[in-house]
């Protein structure tokens, strides 16, 4: 536990020291990822779909702010349904306006969610996405959550159904509105996930604010049940064919990940927790204090010595004999006579 306490010291110094070339590569690999996998999903517009521009788009982004990625992510989307169908990528664009207002109202700060909560659906650990919220965000990150996974579910639907779309003519373009809105609007299975999601991410913030020992560790066991719980039900009654081992297996993966999340975000001592009770002229104070598990990485220090074998030599004037050792030396006076 100690090496891994020092381990992540060493982390915290080598970003601290190198933040202005990290933070620009974090950036840009976070950027290349997300439209690489929208033009693996998708793919219609050739122009966008080729590694020159993802490396641009991706250059670009990683000198902007985070925001912008989003920004790029869902010009990428856009595109990309348009070179399929202009009534799909109107259908997407009004999605988008009513999602980034509600973004930009309730969790502005939350730009890493939208992008990494499609990225984890794809990776099949979505569950990781709530809990992960629930200990490090607020209830409102909710809705960050449940914007990337409306997102997800808008690329993997056009991308499952795209023959079909590109098929009608363009007589047909109110059934194209039609069957785009109404795909969106009666998908049981992603107004499910919506649900439990955001629930998991409100009960998973409210447990790890109590105060009760190991509140993060319990929080995540609690909000993983509850978010298994709510999408087995509902595919019982809404028939939404989610995969129970699926579940269950990307459900203990997540508590995983967000285990190690809590080791670099708040690692207590629970061993040492201190009660104390003061008062001032209003109010009497009940303070539980939790130390946090804290090391100093050690510092290496090189001590040089240097072994050198001195020659005997003799001197005749003063009657001094001076022996050399290796190491420390050591003289012997004698009368000359």
């Amino acid at each position: 536990m100690t090496s891994l306490l020092v381990f992540k010291e060493y982390l915290k110094k080598f970003y601290g020291s190198y933040e202005v070339f990290i933070t620009p590569i974090l950036k840009f690999l976070l950027a290349g990822l997300s439209l690489l996998v929208i033009n693996t999903s998708l793919g219609f517009m050739e122009k966008i779909n080729n590694a020159a521009i993802l490396l641009i788009a991706a250059l670009m982004c990683s000198f902007l702010p985070v925001g912008f990625i989003l920004f790029f992510a869902a010009l990428f989307i856009l595109l990309h349904l348009y070179a399929l169908a202009l009534e799909v990528a109107v259908v997407a664009l009004a999605l988008f306006m009513v999602m980034f207002l509600m973004y930009f109202r309730f969790s502005p700060k939350d730009t890493l969610v939208v992008l990494l909560t499609p990225i984890c659906f794809m990776l099949r650990i979505p569950y990781v996405m709530p809990i992960a919220m629930g200990l490090v965000g607020t209830p409102a990150s909710a809705v960050s959550v449940s914007c990337g996974t409306i997102v997800y579910y808008l690329v993997s639907y056009v991308s499952g159904n795209a023959t079909t779309l590109s098929a009608m003519d363009a007589g047909e373009a109110s059934a194209r509105f039609r069957m785009v809105i109404d795909s969106m609007l009666g998908s049981k299975g992603m107004l499910v996930t919506v649900a439990a999601f955001a629930i998991t991410v409100i009960v998973v913030y409210t447990i790890r604010r109590m105060s009760i020992d190991h509140s993060w560790t319990i929080a995540m066991i609690g909000g993983a049940i509850i978010n298994m719980v709510i999408l087995l039900l509902g595919d019982l009654i809404y028939d939404t064919k989610v995969s129970v081992i699926g579940v269950m297996f990307g459900t203990a993966v997540s508590v995983l990940l967000a285990k190690v999340l809590q080791f670099f975000v708040l690692n207590l001592d629970y061993s040492r927790t201190e009660k104390v009770q003061f008062e001032d002229d209003e109010y009497y104070y009940y303070v539980k204090a939790v130390p946090k598990i804290t090391v100093s990485t050690p510092t290496k220090t090189v001590k040089k010595i240097n072994t050198q074998r001195h020659s005997v030599s003799s001197q005749n004037r003063g009657g001094t004999r001076s022996t050399g050792t290796r190491g420390a030396g050591r003289t012997r006076s004698y009368d000359q006579e």
